[in-house]
């Protein structure tokens, strides 16, 4: 494996998380709660390690190259539409921590109406940090890929 590898990696961490995300929603309107909390125990472990492979894909980045980031190669109408999608992603994606561990803390103390009335922020701002994450990879590395 690669430097250049963890962009990559990162993107399918990113969509592993949103997959159990969304299993975790169906279930909990199914009303299948083991299943609901094991995905979200999944979802919370995935964006873990995507969190450290994201900082240290950014630290090796910057010692191999000086720099901190991948520029966008995109021209025209795409680059606001890219960027507004990024500047999003990363805000939320600040505010997405407290909220997860707030989420997830009143579902461990069985706190479950008080867990139900955050996790229905905690659930969509989650979901699009992860989504927006791959989608962010996408056009940074394959439709626009540096030159």
């Amino acid at each position: 494996m690669t430097l250049h590898d963890l962009p990559a990696i990162n993107a399918t961490l990113n969509a592993t998380s949103a997959v159990f995300l969304a299993l975790g929603y169906v279930f909990i309107k199914r009303q299948k709660k083991i299943a609901h909390r094991n995905c979200m125990i999944a979802a919370f472990c995935i964006s873990t390690v995507f969190l450290g492979c994201y900082l240290t894909y950014h630290y090796l980045l910057r010692q191999a190259t000086g720099q901190s980031g991948t520029p966008f190669q995109g021209q025209g109408w795409v680059r606001p539409v890219y960027f507004t999608i990024l500047i999003s992603h990363i805000i939320l994606a600040v505010v997405i921590v407290p909220l997860i561990f707030i989420t997830l803390h009143r579902a461990w103390k069985e706190r479950f109406e008080l867990h139900k009335k955050i996790a229905r922020w905690t659930w969509p701002l989650w979901m699009y940090v992860s989504v927006t994450g791959v989608i962010v990879y996408v056009m940074l590395y394959h439709l626009y890929p540096a030159k």
